[in-house]
């Protein structure tokens, strides 16, 4: 069995101890957070795990095999380094790091101090987004798609009243395309490959993030446009059209269901299967998995370089600047 460590005291950490508890395959052993009065609260609802304000300490704990990384988004490439350094496998949640040479220097680490390094892009480990992937060819040649994910942040309404919730900072490497276009981006990576170019817009809040944008990836003979929001929501499916039929997707992110159109048909054929509740168990047990054999999946970690590539170009056509990119 696993000893996991969590950075970081939030609702997707929770969802992640969750998953790794269900799968059987990892213990939680300790938490780390910088204020340890946070730290106590957080770890009270599990079996008594080890306690860390110290990060120094932390990396260096013999309590610790595996370490799922939360924190904010421009904290970890130096969290995940000095962790490999220390010999700690990392679990790194979306998006692994800020910017592009953060995440080469991530992979780098990981190699030179023989662990694994994963980013926890969860939707292309669940059984629906695979059976989207397998459904591709019999939608016949890919003609254009559409993949959205737009969703009123509960935190929009503290941010115009004039707080800056991390959310909606620079500070912390944020904004609508890096936390949720991060799905839509990734989805298009992992079905379709690097594309040849891009186009990006977005409307910039006053702290400088993007609240909200869209993406035109061009391959070639099709194009596939991503919408993002965190100031709106919106109701629509995401769409791959095919010369002979479309798949439809409910929620990018977690694929509750897919649904497939025949050319010519108005019915809608359920590709769909029942997944777990929690969506995150199913790379919980996959992480697991190349843990224990010691070997990472080199397909999903290019995948990630080149996310993290057209992230920073986005960024660029945009104007979103980070402090962090200055490292």
């Amino acid at each position: 069995m696993l000893k996991l460590a969590i950075i970081g005291t939030n609702w997707i950490t929770d969802q992640f101890i969750e998953a790794a508890l269900q799968s059987k395959r990892y213990q939680l052993t300790a938490v780390y957070s910088r204020c340890r009065e946070n730290a106590a609260q957080f770890a009270g609802k599990y079996a008594s795990p080890a306690l860390f304000d110290d990060f120094d300490a932390f990396a260096s704990s013999s309590l610790i095999d595996v370490v799922y990384v939360a924190s904010p988004n421009s904290f970890h490439a130096p969290q995940a380094i000095q962790l490999m350094e220390a010999g700690k496998h990392v679990i790194v949640e979306k998006p692994m790091a800020a910017n592009f040479l953060q995440a080469q220097k991530m992979v780098e680490t990981a190699q030179k101090h023989n662990v694994l390094m994963i980013e926890a892009y969860m939707s292309a480990h669940l059984p629906n987004f695979k059976i989207l992937k397998e459904s591709m060819p019999s939608i016949g040649p890919i003609r254009q798609g559409f993949i959205t994910y737009c969703q009123y942040s509960s935190r929009y309404p503290k941010y115009l009243a004039g707080e800056r919730p991390n959310t909606f900072e620079p500070t912390f490497a944020n904004g609508s395309m890096v936390d949720i276009g991060f799905y839509c981006l990734s989805a298009a990576v992992e079905l379709f490959g690097e594309p040849e170019s891009l186009k990006a817009e977005a409307q910039l809040l006053e702290s400088g993030v993007d609240g909200n944008g869209s993406v035109v990836l061009q391959y070639g003979n099709f194009n596939i446009v991503l919408q993002h929001s965190k100031t709106s929501n919106s109701y629509l499916q995401s769409e791959i059209q095919g010369e002979d039929g479309a798949l439809l997707i409910d929620m990018i992110s977690i694929a509750k269901k897919v649904t497939k159109f025949n050319r010519g048909s108005e019915v809608g054929i359920d590709l769909s299967v029942q997944q777990e509740s929690n969506p995150m168990y199913y790379e919980a047990q996959e992480f697991a998995d190349q843990i224990e054999k010691g070997h990472s999946d080199d397909n999903a970690t290019q995948r990630s370089l080149i996310v993290a590539r057209l992230l920073e170009e986005i960024r660029r056509q945009t104007g979103v600047v980070y402090p962090s990119d200055a490292n």
